[in-house]
C-alpha cells in the first residue's frame, strides 16, 4: 500500500548557502472508486484510509447514509500489465436493495485534489437529496470563543503536515469543543470525505451535534458534503465561494470564513453562532 510521505532529493538555498539534502514530501497517488464492480470517480489523494474516502464519497454522492447498506470495500487489482495490486482501486458493494441513483456511470469522472466533484453541483440537487434536512435538527448554540479555537486546534493535530508542510485537514469537533476526528490529504475534499466515511462505517451519521473545520477555503462541494451527511456546522480558515453561501442559505448550514484568531465572517446560519447582544447590533 501507498505511502504517506516519499522521500526525494533538493538543493536548499538558505542564505545564498546552496546544499544538497533529502526533503519530506506528501504522496499523492490516484484512488480509483468503483461502484458494484463499475468505475464512478478517479481522484488524486493521499494514500490511507482508502475505504473511508471511498465511503464518504458516496455519502456525498447520495449513495449511501447508514452502515447496514455498504456491504463490503475491497482493493482489487491496478492498472498493471502483470494484474499486480496497487491499492489504487477500490470496489465499493452496496447491500442487496439498496438503490442506487442515476450517477451517470458511463462517464468516469476525474476529481482532482482542488476541485472535488467540479461541475456537477446544483443546488436542488443537494437539497432534494439530503436525507436529514439541516434545517429541521434542533440547532446547536456555540459561542464565538469556541469557534475561534478551532482553527489552532486543528493545526496542533496535523502530524503529517508538521513533516511535510503540504496537506490540507478537517476535523470534526462536539459542540463543546471536543475533537472527534481529524484526516489529512492534499485535498480538503478528501480528508473531509475521510471523516464522513469513518462516521458511517461506525453508525455514527447523521452528524447533526458537530462542527465540520477545514483548513484554507470553504468550496460548493464542501458545503454540500456537510449537508449530505448531516453536518450543521462548516467552519474555514479562508474564505467561502459564492456557491457555498448559496446552499448554505437555502440548507440551513451555518457557514463561517476567515476564522482566524477572535475574527470570523459568518456567512449563513448566525442562529447557531451566540453572538453578543452588541456584536449582533452592529451586523
Amino acid at each position: 500500500m501507498g505511502r504517506v510521505t516519499e522521500r526525494r532529493k533538493v538543493i536548499r538555498v538558505r542564505d545564498g548557502v546552496v546544499s544538497g539534502r533529502p526533503d519530506t514530501l506528501v504522496a499523492e497517488e490516484p484512488l480509483e472508486i468503483r461502484l458494484n464492480g463499475r468505475p464512478l470517480a478517479v481522484t488524486m489523494r493521499t494514500p490511507g484510509d482508502d475505504f473511508a474516502l471511498a465511503a464518504g464519497f458516496l455519502v456525498s454522492e447520495g449513495v449511501l447514509a447508514e452502515a447496514s447498506e455498504l456491504r463490503n470495500i475491497v482493493y482489487c487489482a491496478g492498472a498493471t500489465a502483470d494484474g499486480t495490486n496497487t491499492y489504487n482501486v477500490v470496489d465499493v458493494q452496496t447491500a442487496p436493495g439498496v438503490a442506487i441513483p442515476d450517477l451517470t456511470l458511463e462517464r468516469n469522472v476525474y476529481t482532482t485534489s482542488s476541485c472535488g466533484l467540479c461541475g456537477k453541483a446544483s443546488l436542488d440537487a443537494v437539497r432534494t437529496t439530503a436525507r436529514w434536512p439541516i434545517a429541521d435538527t434542533p440547532p446547536l448554540r456555540l459561542t464565538p470563543e469556541l469557534l475561534s479555537g478551532l482553527p489552532d486546534r486543528l493545526r496542533a493535530s496535523q502530524r503529517v503536515f508538521d513533516r511535510t508542510g503540504g496537506l490540507h485537514a478537517a476535523a470534526l469537533f462536539a459542540e463543546d469543543g471536543e475533537l472527534l476526528d481529524v484526516r489529512e490529504d492534499v485535498g480538503r475534499h478528501n480528508a473531509v470525505d475521510k471523516l464522513i466515511g469513518r462516521a458511517l462505517q461506525s453508525g455514527g451519521l447523521p452528524l447533526s451535534r458537530t462542527v465540520l473545520m477545514v483548513s484554507g477555503r470553504a468550496s460548493f462541494e464542501l458545503a454540500q458534503k456537510a449537508v449530505m451527511a448531516g453536518i450543521p456546522v462548516l467552519a474555514a480558515v479562508s474564505a467561502p465561494s459564492s456557491l457555498a453561501v448559496d446552499l448554505a442559505a437555502e440548507t440551513g448550514l451555518t457557514l463561517v470564513g476567515f476564522l482566524r484568531g477572535t475574527s470570523m465572517n459568518i456567512y449563513a446560519g448566525e442562529h447557531r453562532v451566540a453572538l453578543h447582544p452588541t456584536a449582533a447590533a452592529q451586523g
